[in-house]
């Protein structure tokens, strides 16, 4: 079959595709408007990538409608030579449009029918919707009626909506009145707490509140400040817990052991988070077998908790914690095995006592620290283990599954 040429100025100079939804800068020169707008959105200087102009940040991309009907005629003239059909690009959004729906938050009787239509904005697959809704104080507007609701009492009318739309339009690293607010008082992440504690009884609207709260909080918790992380109480801890125990979605699941993840940075969170029970719940999640990712975010927790004597307590207290970090050694990644010896390590130097180095015998954590000396483990992984088995060689050098070599010999 002969080889179909493509009109060079059917070309996206970025791309080097057929541009579906040509748009031309200020220069003259002709793109496809997703990437032109990439561009604009990773590059630090606003220029032409072909003329190397510099443009306003404002710039205004002018849509070549001729241009992209002959491009769509080419194509369907070629269909049957493979080529695909290019359909019609939906409109760009009004940002004056989207800032009337904005106002309409602070009227009632339009508060709702605003946010189904920012809703459906947000969720629409458009990139552009989103770059265009975050520049019109979206994010910021949502972030402030999540708090006026809280403030206001049980209402939670709008709020999953809310969610959503934050969720889906917020992005951390660019909007900086959103961290303002955020960073500015305790309100929205205690608005988030709230959400989190809402109707014990489990319904789909409070699940799927619940579910977009976290995702909500573990953006938040990556803005905070360290004053911020102090003032986390223990009824933020219990929530954040109960989202893992509840297990609406592996997605929220994710989100909560890394909203955990970021508050252990502080020393005297992985106390309430013993308090709230996370050490027990962690291991029942473990127990069950998670996908590998989630696994190593919980003996990431794991490892942090038993930085604390309590956390170390409650392991200890749980009748399969000593059996379970054992047994994950060598069986799911390099991570995770780092993370368990760690726990074996902590344990063996400051919980050692009788009952538990014999439990150690028992459940086979010894035997599966010799197994690390004897497998293809980091030096540094074996030199902790080492450790740990030198520090009760006395204890264990009877036992028929640890040679003392092991215990003695340089590796």
């Amino acid at each position: 079959m002969e080889e179909i040429q493509i009109p060079e100025y059917f070309i996206c100079p970025i791309s080097l595709q057929i541009m579906k939804d040509p748009v031309t800068v200020l220069t003259g020169i002709t793109y496809d408007r997703e990437s032109i707008e990439q561009w604009f959105s990773t590059t630090h200087d606003m220029s032409c990538p072909v003329t190397k102009q510099a443009l306003p940040r404002d710039n205004a991309l002018t849509p070549n409608h001729t241009l992209r009907r002959l491009i769509q005629q080419w194509c369907k003239e070629n269909a049957t030579n493979g080529v695909g059909l290019i359909p019609t690009p939906k409109l760009t959004l009004n940002k004056i449009y989207v800032s009337g729906l904005v106002q309409d938050l602070g009227v009632s009787h339009l508060q709702a029918n605003a946010l189904k239509k920012l809703e459906a904005l947000a969720l629409e697959n458009a990139q552009r919707n989103r770059r265009s809704m975050g520049e019109a104080g979206v994010a910021k507007a949502m972030v402030l009626f999540i708090v006026r609701c809280y403030k206001e009492g049980a209402q939670r009318n709008g709020v999953l909506e809310a969610l959503r739309i934050l969720h889906h339009v917020w992005s951390v690293d660019d909007d900086h009145e959103v961290k303002l607010i955020v960073n500015g008082s305790n309100d929205f992440l205690e608005s988030l707490t709230w959400v989190l504690g809402c109707d014990p009884e489990m319904d789909n609207h409070a699940i799927l509140m619940k579910s977009e709260a976290i995702l909500v909080m573990k953006m938040a918790m990556e803005v905070i400040t360290a004053s911020q992380l102090e003032r986390l109480n223990l009824e933020f801890f219990k929530n954040i817990v109960m989202v893992s125990k509840e297990k609406i979605s592996q997605e929220a699941l994710k989100s909560a052991l890394l909203v955990l993840i970021e508050a252990c940075l502080l020393g005297r969170n992985r106390m309430k988070m013993v308090e709230s029970g996370a050490m027990f719940q962690l291991i029942e999640l473990e127990l069950a077998r998670p996908e590998r990712h989630i696994t190593e975010l919980i003996f990431n927790l794991l490892a942090n908790l038993c930085g604390c004597a309590d956390g170390r307590a409650q392991l200890l207290k749980h009748a399969g914690g000593i059996a379970l970090v054992s047994k994950r050694i060598l069986r799911v990644s390099p991570a995770t095995d780092d993370r368990a010896v760690h726990i074996l390590s902590l344990i063996a130097m400051f919980s050692a006592t009788h009952e538990v180095l014999q439990e150690m015998l028992l459940v086979g954590a010894v035997s599966k620290l010799c197994m690390v000396m004897q497998g293809d483990c980091t030096a540094h992984l074996k030199k902790k283990v080492r450790g740990i088995l030198r520090l009760h060689s006395n204890v264990w050098n009877n036992s028929p599954c640890i040679a003392v070599y092991l215990v003695t010999r340089p590796r």
